[in-house]
């Protein structure tokens, strides 16, 4: 050992992580099960008032007031939303005295959700493509 810490960045050996750290970069050809996982959280993300809530849960946790406040959604509408999203492992749920919390599960859905909406910005404003 050399005694630095492996750059999570760096490209994993193909089926092995380092232990006890999560990496940024899976470089490993996708088998069907990695598809299907892959188009499963697509299908999550297809509609706007789950896409809305992810963004909104890339910012932090919240409670449902706060995410029918934000989204201007009904209450009923957007718990059912968040019980497919914790259905589906998108969210992580805590409960705080009454109120449950919702949270984004890790920062790989968040840089997603981040990355389509900002990709989406460009569709909308006609601003250039860039890598």
């Amino acid at each position: 050992m050399n005694g630095h810490s492996p750059d999570p960045l760096e490209p994993a050996i193909p089926g092995r992580r380092p232990p006890g750290r999560p990496s940024l970069v899976h470089p490993v050809e996708p088998d069907a099960e990695r598809l299907e996982a892959g188009a499963a959280t697509f299908r999550m993300l297809s509609d706007p008032t789950r896409l809305h809530l992810l963004w909104i849960l890339t910012r932090g946790p919240a409670d449902v007031g706060s995410l029918v406040a934000a989204t201007g959604a009904s209450r009923t509408a957007v718990s059912q939303h968040l019980a497919k999203l914790r259905l589906s492992g998108l969210v992580s749920t805590r409960r705080d005295a009454r109120n449950v919390i919702y949270s984004i599960v890790d920062g790989h859905l968040s840089r997603l959700i981040l990355e389509g909406m900002n990709h989406a910005d460009h569709r909308v404003t006609g601003e250039p493509v860039h890598e």
